[in-house]
């Protein structure tokens, strides 16, 4: 038997697309546990993050982007063993064993050591010539709070560079970035961001289900979301399509949302 058919939904385009992003943080699950997540969540999973280094420590990180390419998923390298490379005189040994390993995006960010923003933009043209570039924006450090010009700013000068999306900073935790320390969105930050690049450009950190449900709210289900858990990709499209109480109102009335049509991002 096939999947359901019998309620009116939201349209999702079919990969590869370009609204409605779903970008997952891996913590370094094995190729079969990656395999096992993607068994039934491939269609609903764009953009597969490896978390932090553990690409560096996984001895089997090539058999797992193999199984993520199976499926037609996208491998991004996380921004943190970048940074540390690049403190290290070894950004470009870095990018070269992503590439070689089968990376399709790395991310670039300078929230773990100090980089300049010209030091930031430099490592992103070097990577976008043979990496799709996202780029992260935001301070992991709860005490250090840009201001709403310094968010857009640094959004809008990291899409100069060649950054295909501008990641809006919210760490596993939720409680940083674009968020209070309660978790609760920071919605003149989100606004400052989008007004820099555009909503189609930003991949919004939002590991909670309820800064799931506010984004999707606000933006419709075409909205890009960024480190979801692995064991959240369905719950993260029922989400979208209406299907839990938090975003059900417009389905359950007949009003179907449309999510819009774009090329997809490259």
């Amino acid at each position: 038997m096939g999947p359901a058919s019998f309620l009116m939904l939201p349209p999702r385009p079919s990969k590869p697309r370009s609204t409605g992003l779903t970008h997952v943080l891996d913590p370094g699950v094995t190729p079969a546990q990656a395999a096992d997540v993607l068994g039934g969540g491939a269609p609903y999973v764009d953009i597969w993050k490896t978390g932090w280094g553990t690409a560096y420590v996984d001895a089997r990180i090539g058999e797992k982007l193999g199984v993520l390419a199976a499926h037609d998923v996208a491998s991004c390298l996380g921004g943190t063993l970048l940074e540390i490379a690049w403190a290290q005189g070894a950004a470009e040994a870095c990018l070269a064993w992503a590439h070689a390993t089968g990376f399709t995006h790395v991310e670039v960010s300078r929230g773990t050591v100090p980089m300049s923003l010209d030091a930031k933009h430099e490592l992103v043209r070097r990577a976008a010539d043979r990496f799709v570039v996202l780029t992260e924006v935001g301070a992991k450090d709860p005490h250090q709070r840009h201001t709403l010009a310094q968010w857009g700013d640094e959004a809008e000068r990291d899409r100069a560079a060649g950054a295909a999306l501008v990641v809006a900073e919210g760490r596993q935790s939720g409680t940083v970035g674009i968020y209070d320390g309660d978790g609760s969105v920071r919605e003149d930050v989100v606004d400052a961001v989008v007004d820099a690049v555009g909503l189609d450009r930003v991949v919004f950190e939002a590991p909670r289900a309820r800064q799931q449900a506010w984004f999707i709210r606000r933006f419709g289900p075409g909205v890009h979301l960024g480190n979801v858990a692995l064991d959240e990709v369905l719950s993260v499209e029922t989400l979208r399509l209406g299907l839990r109480s938090d975003t059900a109102v417009a389905t359950a009335a007949g009003t179907v949302p449309d999510v819009g049509a774009a090329e997809p991002v490259r």
